[in-house]
């Protein structure tokens, strides 16, 4: 970890995260791409955090058509990888070098982090070499993460990024029982954490910590994205979130991609305001 990118951004001006998931590169449309670099650049978000899955199958046609995506957004990004940018069936660079690719091409930096006065959002890696689909945060994430947070101090939201989902509605995917990144969790919220940014599942939710994870004293937010350009919706419309954040208050806006008009509207708004106990719904 090298520290965190800066930007001169005023304080007390409320942050426009934009928050992307599962572009899988190689399953992508490019019509749904091109309106997405469109609508990003005319919403002027402060970051971009995307949380994994940038390829289908961890290619390097791939990995080089998502570099070209990155390289259009003009702006400070927070990538994360996930377990398909990892290679699946070249079994050497699996286990020899699994995100080998990832960092050529995408970032080598272990922490992405993104800092300016009012927010700070780092990215960790959850991917597994041994396991196809699931993964999850490590002890030694778990402290570089903390460290992140304290370096951050409350002053700023904290914002953590990962491509694995740390909480789902009851009945959609396969997060259901008790998740395995409870401590995790736990540690990251008692430290500091207020938001955290996830994908995987290609299913939206935002919800709080506090209704999968008992967390002492305080609550934060999770937002979980769906795919923002692929075909693999799942029954979904392709979709991603806008965040606008101040130190007070937290609205998470789903944009949906209309094939009738071929535009991203606003589709739902999720409103937090920050409570002795953390974060809770408007």
């Amino acid at each position: 970890h090298r520290g965190c990118a800066r930007t001169r951004a005023g304080s007390g001006v409320m942050r426009r995260i934009a928050h992307l998931s599962d572009l899988h590169f190689g399953a992508a449309i490019p019509e749904i791409v091109d309106a997405l670099v469109a609508t990003i650049a005319r919403l002027e978000p402060h970051v971009v955090a995307i949380s994994g899955d940038l390829t289908q199958r961890a290619r390097r046609s791939q990995f080089r058509d998502a570099r070209a995506f990155l390289d259009a957004l003009r702006g400070p990004t927070v990538v994360v990888p996930g377990n398909h940018d990892v290679p699946l069936y070249n079994v050497l660079a699996r286990f020899g070098d699994p995100l080998g690719s990832f960092r050529r091409h995408i970032t080598a930096e272990a922490y992405p982090c993104y800092r300016d006065t009012e927010i700070a959002v780092v990215g960790a890696n959850t991917t597994r070499s041994f396991t196809i689909k699931d993964g999850g945060l490590r002890p030694a994430d778990v402290r570089q993460l903390s460290n992140v947070l304290d370096e951050a101090g409350p002053g700023r939201v904290r914002i953590i990024v990962c491509h694995h989902p740390f909480a789902a509605p009851a009945g959609r995917g396969r997060w259901t029982a008790p998740a395995p990144d409870a401590e995790a969790v736990n540690t990251l919220v008692a430290r500091g954490a207020d938001i955290f940014l996830t994908g995987h599942l290609h299913l939206t939710y935002v919800g709080h910590t506090a209704t999968r994870y008992q967390v002492s004293g305080r609550s934060a937010i999770v937002v979980e994205a769906g795919t923002a350009t692929s075909f693999r919706g799942r029954g979904e419309v392709n979709s991603f979130n806008l965040l606008r954040v101040d130190d007070g208050g937290v609205a998470v806006e789903r944009h949906d991609w209309d094939a009738q008009t071929a535009r991203f509207t606003v589709a739902a708004v999720d409103e937090f305001v920050r409570s002795e106990t953390g974060w809770k719904s408007a």
